[in-house]
């Protein structure tokens, strides 16, 4: 889909494919070199946690969530143009994962140490996730390399076993214990739609309407348009300070997995683009997406995470490319000038990780785990500069 001939509309489509330009240049030549060198551990396995704003790796636990992500962020490192070892780093990360992670019960444990041994032996649903993302994503890299349907399907099905409630929706983990999550759902969602991407059975579309129907029927109020994101065992919002949380960075990654889910659906579109409307109108402030805000609108937490200005990205590019609509093309040049901000950092290939509500980056250590939000920003609005015929 073309953007249209008039010269505001030229100057962002201008905008955005030199953002593109620009964004897919930093992967390639400083992201990808630096985090597939420094960024994985040559004497225990694995992808480490953390590195310094000096480029050095801390010594930090190993959560459960960051190796799949860093599985993903290299699977799609062929598309994106580069040409260093992706397989091998995903191939280790791979084995690094199954060997260090795997519970007697099929579920992944949350944390192991440095070594490989188990620190954490709890299961989140967050985690999980995670582990059936990375598996859709590498298996077309993989091949036969690795069994990823069967290791996907198997997770499904201890999923099913051990956390489906007996209404709509997953426990958060185990144990048991209150509140429900959506966010965790989300990734779910996003799990399930990257295995239909890769030719997955109809158990994957069903998982997917599953959880698509339940943002639409409980996760999302009506009345406002907002996603909340703490609920109590009849999927109602909780009544504590985290019930009355909305994540602008969230709406904008919910918009983005509706419209995949529901292309054809008019009622997915309106409430995918509503969350994009009330993210942008409430959630963005000073150019970049805030962390928190309440119903009423209201700022909650006036930081910036880098991970909220991702998802602003990515949902707004998918936006522009389904629907051509002039003010997401803005939004998304928008978008990529806020990411950009977070990315000049002194050693090229890392980021800043939080911006004060005065402005200023936080110098703190730099997590692995957000390159996934990077790379799958980036990857969309790759996307859309390919769609205008460039």
């Amino acid at each position: 889909m073309k953007i249209g001939v008039g010269k505001e509309e030229q100057a962002q489509g201008a905008a955005v494919e030199g953002a593109c330009t620009r964004l897919v240049s930093w992967l390639v030549d400083a992201a990808y070199p630096l985090w597939s060198t420094r960024g994985i551990d040559s004497l225990h396995g694995g992808f480490q946690e953390r590195l310094t704003l000096s480029g050095e790796p801390t010594e930090d636990a190993r959560r459960a969530r960051v190796q799949p992500r860093q599985i993903y962020a290299f699977s799609r490192a062929p598309s994106l143009g580069w040409k260093g070892d992706a397989s091998g780093a995903v191939a280790q990360g791979l084995s690094y994962f199954l060997t260090r992670y795997r519970r007697a019960d099929g579920l992944f444990r949350t944390l192991v140490g440095t070594d490989g041994t188990p620190v954490d032996d709890r299961v989140l649903l967050y985690d999980q996730a995670f582990a059936l993302l990375g598996f859709a994503t590498a298996a077309p890299l993989m091949g036969s390399s690795f069994n990823l349907a069967g290791e996907g399907e198997q997770l499904r099905q201890a999923l099913l076993k051990h956390l489906k409630r007996a209404g709509p929706g997953f426990e958060t983990g185990l144990p048991y214990g209150p509140p429900l999550l959506s966010n965790p759902h989300m990734h779910l969602l996003e799990a399930s739609l990257a295995w239909l991407d890769v030719g997955g059975a109809s158990e994957w579309r069903a998982l997917a309407d599953e959880l698509g129907e339940l943002a639409l029927s409980h996760l999302i109020d009506p009345v406002t348009g907002m996603l909340h994101e703490s609920f109590d065992n009849s999927w109602k919002p909780t009544k504590d300070a985290a019930g009355r949380l909305v994540e602008p960075g969230h709406q904008f990654e919910w918009a983005w997995l509706l419209m995949r889910w529901g292309q054809r659906r008019a009622d997915v579109r309106e409430a995918a683009l509503r969350l994009i409307d009330v993210a942008e109108t409430h959630g963005v402030h000073g150019g970049v997406a805030i962390n928190a805000i309440v119903k009423d609108a209201s700022i909650h937490d006036g930081s910036a995470r880098l991970w909220p200005q991702t998802e602003r990205l990515r949902a707004a590019a998918l936006a522009a490319r389904l629907y051509g609509d002039a003010r997401y093309w803005k939004m998304t040049a928008d978008a990529a000038a806020g990411l950009l901000r977070y990315l000049a950092t002194d050693v090229p290939g890392l980021w800043y990780d939080r911006l004060s509500p005065s402005g200023e980056f936080m110098r703190e250590t730099v997590t692995a785990g957000n390159l996934y939000h990077i790379v799958g920003a980036i990857y969309e609005v790759a996307a859309l500069v390919r769609s205008t015929g460039k």
